[in-house]
């Protein structure tokens, strides 16, 4: 149907018997729509926006825990590294006392070396000591038989005595 120019009042006026039939179709065209349209969709957004949160509040307890975590890791090992010190000044001071007893050990050991060596040099000197004194005897005793069986001249006296120094020499 086509409009006259002149007839701008029929283009704009409302006819009420269309109108309400389509009013109805409006009304049931939102109904349907929001029955089988916004209904679900809100529900996939209600989900998702929940699925959201969801994820965040997943995400600020890992992150909490991870800051638990941390501060215990973080103690453990301050409380190591003091553990290993202290193992470590213990293991020195055990050392230390080990190498003081070695070194005292080492020293009465020396000590005791040293003692037995002049114990047994003095025995060695009073042995020779005592064997020089005998030698000195016989020699002594051989002399005085030899000038006990002659008459000793003044020259065989002589000879005697250097014999005798030469022998005493010779020992």
């Amino acid at each position: 149907m086509l409009y006259a120019a002149g007839n701008v009042t029929d283009f704009l006026s409302i006819d009420l018997a269309t109108l309400i039939p389509t009013w109805l179709n409006l009304l049931i065209l939102f109904l349907v729509l929001k029955h089988f349209l916004f209904k679900p969709v809100n529900k996939v957004l209600d989900s998702r926006k929940a699925e959201v949160e969801n994820t965040y509040k997943e995400a600020d307890e890992a992150k909490e825990n991870a800051k638990a975590l941390e501060e215990e890791y973080s103690h453990k090992l301050e409380g190591a590294k003091e553990e290993s010190a202290e193992i470590v000044r213990e293991a020195t001071k055990k050392a230390q006392v080990r190498s003081d007893e070695i070194i005292a050990d080492a020293k009465n050991e020396a000590r005791a070396i040293v003692d037995n060596a002049h114990d047994q040099i003095e025995r060695e000197k009073k042995i020779a000591v005592n064997q020089i004194k005998d030698e000195i005897t016989d020699i002594a005793l051989g002399a005085a038989a030899k000038v006990v069986e002659k008459e000793v001249s003044s020259a065989d006296n002589e000879r005697l005595i250097e014999n005798f120094i030469d022998s005493v020499g010779d020992l």
